[in-house]
């Protein structure tokens, strides 16, 4: 286990003024390396087309304890970083993770954002709305054009006040939102790194120029009263971040 302190004030902060944070050095290497194999794995069993430049996806469901792709949350201390900023609400353990590979070269960039579990919506109907996205980095991602994600900061703010004045039904309409926002920014960090992302902040996936498949995991964590109180959280984005509040008003 690496890194568990709780993000500092400055950290909370960040996360309430630009919708994420970059905890560095979190995944200790052996549960990385666990990862990789179990994703070895996947693609030997379902490889990408030859040609295949881009974005491709594993989406794991019904994760084992067990899973090395599952421990990357749960026995790197990431798990208990999330739930901090939440605290004292708790995380439901996601039974699914999205493996994301970048295979270059990818001379890609994003024309817009995007928020998840819109297209399509859950078979109730409802958004497929959640707390946070918790996002592992399993290779280098040091500078820009590296199959990146790219992010609109603040874009989660944005969303809340659109929402607000429309009605939290209108999330349904927003899977590729464009209202105004700031410019994007390419996030950057190290193997073992691990990105926190409130839903609501606009994201997307750009190229790599690199010689190297960028490789991450993704989580779609949410707190345990998130799916009943959906509709007040997409409207008050600090609604379910308490500790996050308290930062920027103490």
């Amino acid at each position: 286990m690496r890194n568990i302190t709780p993000p500092s004030i400055d950290q909370l902060q960040s996360f309430a003024m630009r919708g994420y944070i970059v905890l560095p050095n979190i995944v200790a290497a052996h549960l990385i390396d666990a990862a990789m194999g179990e994703i070895d794995d996947m693609i030997k069993r379902e490889p990408p087309p030859g040609d295949r430049r881009g974005f491709h996806f594993y989406w794991p469901d019904d994760l084992a304890p067990s899973s090395p792709v599952l421990a990357l949350l749960t026995d790197s201390g990431a798990a208990d970083i999330a739930a901090s900023v939440i605290a004292p609400l708790e995380l439901e353990r996601p039974n699914q993770a999205q493996v994301s590979l970048n295979i270059p070269p990818w001379r890609h960039r994003p024309g817009g954002p995007h928020l998840d579990g819109l297209t399509p919506a859950e078979p109730s109907g409802r958004p497929g709305t959640f707390t946070m996205l918790a996002g592992f980095f399993l290779t280098d991602q040091r500078w820009p054009d590296m199959g990146n994600l790219w992010v609109w900061p603040g874009s989660h703010r944005v969303c809340a006040a659109y929402l607000r004045e429309h009605g939290p039904d209108a999330l349904l309409q927003l899977a590729h939102p464009t209202y105004p926002m700031a410019e994007p920014e390419q996030i950057v960090g190290s193997i073992g790194d691990v990105f926190l992302a409130h839903y609501m902040l606009g994201h997307n996936m750009g190229g790599n120029l690199s010689s190297e498949v960028r490789r991450a995991v993704y989580f779609r964590l949410k707190s345990h009263m998130h799916v009943e109180h959906w509709r007040e959280y997409v409207q008050d984005e600090l609604l379910e971040f308490a500790p996050v509040r308290d930062a920027i008003t103490s």
